[in-house]
């Protein structure tokens, strides 16, 4: 019985609600802030593709496999090719006895021995010959799978004894030595944006390493939350520490300033992403979404929601909802 009045006694203090909250406030200022700005995105390779098998036939040879580093013209594969061999020889003596049967046409002809459109007819069977001749020479070639770029295999899908058809899909090779970095930028921020303008980039995972990106697409259209696609181009360094995938944020340097509103970070209700302050006013608080443009590590720049002069809520927000009285201290 003891302990259930202390309990009691304690919950009862509990419930007692003070007339007002005491909370911290500030005021909306108006500052010069720096133009210069930061995007953030992920780094993709200069050159990516999916190699496809072209011809028919199984496997020989496995010359390069995954992590191994090729340059464009590298044998990669080599595939049976006795059936190509053998139609290539074929074509070649086809097309030699064609050839040899025109120039008998030709001095026959220059006796009136034939008729114009025998003449004709093999003159059409040299380039038929001819043609099926480039044909089989391809296709024997084919056989000979060799890398269309310079890259880095990063997957491969084949082993010695597989059976090719066209369009078996055989290797992923991915060019590393340059990557692009794909930001997304404000409509303010895409004004200062110029083609071919020198960036600095950094990985989130780099270790701080910084590199120099330059800028080689601007997108012409916005998406669906107005933001626009902005390309910078980076070298890697010599033992390829950047990798297609990363995070990675590129600051924007513009030598201007410009006005804007601005409060501390700790007055911001909620995630950078869905942002919200508490506004005082006639002794209450009132929630009051807002925009955020650039966020520096101790400010927030305030686009929208909230006018100068106004009193926000900075400290003792935990304790606050709609309409709750405040007392400032």
């Amino acid at each position: 019985m003891d302990n259930k009045e202390q309990m009691a006694a304690k919950a009862a203090v509990a419930e007692i609600k003070s007339d007002a909250i005491p909370v911290a406030v500030t005021e909306v200022n108006s500052a010069k802030l720096d133009k210069s700005f930061t995007a953030q995105g992920n780094f993709a390779p200069i050159q990516s593709l999916t190699l496809l098998s072209e011809t028919q036939g199984q496997i020989q040879r496995v010359l390069k496999r995954k992590g191994d580093k090729v340059k464009a013209g590298d044998l990669l594969l080599v595939v049976e090719n006795n059936t190509m061999a053998a139609d290539l020889a074929t074509a070649q003596t086809n097309a030699e006895k064609a050839k040899r049967d025109l120039e008998r046409f030709e001095n026959l002809a220059a006796g009136d021995a034939i008729t114009k459109r025998q003449l004709e007819d093999a003159r059409l069977a040299v380039k038929s010959t001819q043609g099926q001749l480039v044909a089989a020479r391809q296709r024997l070639n084919k056989t000979r799978i060799t890398a269309p770029i310079s890259g880095e295999i990063n997957e491969i899908y084949v082993e010695v004894g597989s059976f090719l058809n066209p369009g078996t899909k055989l290797y992923d090779i991915v060019n590393v030595d340059k990557l692009k970095l794909k930001v997304k930028v404000s409509e303010s921020e895409v004004l200062l944006v110029e083609k071919g303008a020198k960036v600095k980039v950094k990985a989130d995972a780099g270790a701080g390493q910084e590199y120099e990106g330059t800028v080689t697409a601007i997108g012409a259209q916005a998406d669906p939350s107005l933001k626009f696609d902005v390309e910078v181009e980076v070298k890697n360094a010599a033992n390829n520490n950047l990798r297609a995938g990363m995070y990675g944020t590129a600051f924007f340097d513009v030598a201007d300033q410009r006005d804007a509103l601005l409060l501390p970070r700790e007055a911001i209700v909620g995630s950078i992403q869905n942002p919200s302050v508490y506004v005082v006013k006639d002794q209450k608080a009132a929630l009051r979404p807002v925009s955020v443009g650039t966020v520096t590590q101790n400010q927030v720049e305030i686009l929208d929601g909230v006018q100068p002069g106004e009193q926000i809520v900075r400290s003792g927000q935990i304790n606050l909802r709609e309409g709750t009285k405040v007392s400032v201290l």
